[in-house]
């Protein structure tokens, strides 16, 4: 019996990524929220803030404020600022904004499969899919802007609220 090769095979475990683009909003996005969402930011402040290409910053800009993440305004006194506070803008809002929705296979936006035919976990991948997302929903950008060290005092302070 042959065996079919469905991807690549590789000694080097693979890592799931965001894509770099996803990467670039996210990045962008926790710069534009560290100017405390209420005061305006231009791209470029953003792209030398961030170290990332002024263009890309510029594309990455263009699809946030389409999904209604950034509000950009022209003209003297202008730039982008956050379009809601930070606490409510998550990390699943930044990749859907660059992405489109968060699947992990295609399959499930109707893409041709090697083995479709005979899947019995396409069914699931929604749960999956769902789950992934759940979790991405559930880190809002506020969170991205503080330090680690910042966070950690937080859940301490969390933690001894809880048990108070």
């Amino acid at each position: 019996m042959k065996s079919e090769q469905i991807g690549p095979i590789s000694d080097a475990p693979s890592i799931m990524r965001l894509s770099n683009l996803a990467d670039y909003a996210v990045v962008t996005m926790s710069a534009a929220a560290r100017h405390c969402g209420f005061s305006r930011v231009s791209a470029a402040e953003l792209a030398a803030e961030t170290g990332l290409p002024a263009p890309t910053v510029q594309k990455v800009v263009s699809k946030l404020a389409a999904a209604g993440l950034l509000n950009s305004t022209r003209g003297s006194g202008g730039g982008l600022q956050l379009a809601r506070p930070a606490a409510a803008i998550s990390v699943a809002d930044i990749v859907e904004a660059v992405e489109g929705p968060i699947a992990l296979t295609a399959c499930i936006d109707g893409a041709d499969c090697a083995v479709d035919h005979s899947c019995s976990v396409k069914a699931h991948w929604p749960v999956i899919n769902d789950a992934l997302r759940g979790a991405l929903a559930d880190i809002p950008l506020s969170r991205l802007i503080s330090s680690p060290a910042e966070q950690s005092a937080m859940s301490a302070r969390a933690a001894q609220e809880e048990m108070a």
